[in-house]
């Protein structure tokens, strides 16, 4: 996908317009949050992706695609911001930031599904447990999981190109660290045609406020039915899960809906520390908030650690034996 505009040809990521240590320390801080992040989602698919019980359960089939999204989310913004912070390299072609606003609101979009595809398993499995094996098949999943991705990938297609067309003003100062909605519009020539905007706004609507109505619908089933038929001990377990999720969903979208879905001009600072949340902290979070109770993850990992304790056993004492072989 290539993205061009006759009216310009470079912006200029304005970034944080801070003092050299705060800068350094930015720059400290949101490395090892990117590392301790990639780490932590990566961990997650490797221990679901060998662990042949976790494979088959919708839950983890979920979670191990949601830690590659989360991975994506990461690899698209914070590498550049990073690279900003410690080059004062601000300049950003016109092609090079659109395609990072499209990627970047498709990864939004994405998201908003998975969390929806998430919440429609935790209610089939605990407001129809006898049907849900049936119905939250493992083919099912990947069903929901690829719906996700497309959907999401075609939301922003529409409005992302019609903005790219507009007109835009100099001095072409993007005050963001990334491409995003609100500051490219800053620069926009006037009038601005109705179409962008109107676009922007339905598929903000559709696709984040419909997935939180959706999300909401789908817990408050789930919260009716445990409070109704569950006992007291199965009652404290599932709500024990159900808090984590619901946790999952309110970082993620308390600040992105504060971002998509405004009324006024957002203040720019308030809009880079928004944004950051839940682009380089909520994906540094989630792995933990996911795994840190969850004692099947848990045991994933101690058999994935003996499995690889055998494998060197097994390597050292080949390795011995050929040795004492060498030797005779």
């Amino acid at each position: 996908m290539q993205f061009t505009n006759g009216t310009v040809q470079v912006f200029i990521l304005l970034g944080f317009e801070v003092g050299q240590l705060q800068r350094l320390l930015i720059l400290t801080f949101f490395t090892l949050i990117y590392l301790l992040a990639m780490a932590e989602n990566i961990t997650i698919i490797i221990l679901v992706v060998l662990d042949t019980h976790l494979a088959r359960l919708p839950m983890y089939i979920f979670l191990s695609n949601f830690s590659w999204l989360e991975i994506c989310y990461l690899n698209t913004n914070i590498p550049r911001m990073l690279l900003d912070l410690a080059l004062s390299n601000k300049i950003i072609s016109f092609s090079a930031c659109f395609l990072q606003f499209y990627i970047f609101c498709s990864l939004v979009s994405t998201e908003c599904f998975f969390l929806s595809s998430m919440a429609l398993d935790r209610y089939l499995a605990i407001c129809h447990p006898l049907r849900y094996p049936q119905i939250m098949s493992p083919n099912f999943c990947y069903v929901l999981i690829t719906a996700s991705w497309v959907l999401g990938f075609l939301s922003y297609l529409v409005p992302v190109t019609l903005i790219s067309k507009l007109s835009f003003c100099g001095p072409y100062v993007i005050d963001h660290f990334l491409c995003d909605h609100g500051p490219i519009m800053a620069l926009a020539c006037p009038p601005i045609p109705k179409a962008p905007i109107i676009s922007q706004i339905f598929v903000d609507a559709v696709v984040i406020l419909g997935n939180i109505v959706f999300v909401v619908l789908s817990y408050g089933s789930v919260i009716v039915t445990l409070m109704k038929n569950s006992s007291k001990g199965n009652r404290v377990k599932s709500f024990s899960t159900i808090s984590l999720h619901l946790l999952v969903v309110t970082l993620y979208y308390g600040p992105a809906a504060g971002i998509y879905v405004k009324l006024g001009v957002a203040d720019p600072h308030v809009t880079k520390i928004v944004t950051l949340c839940y682009t380089a902290i909520t994906p540094f979070l989630n792995p933990m908030i996911y795994c840190l109770r969850n004692d099947q993850m848990k045991e994933a990992l101690l058999r994935l650690w003996r499995r690889k304790a055998v494998f060197l056993k097994c390597k050292i004492d080949s390795e011995k034996k050929r040795k004492g072989t060498g030797n005779m």
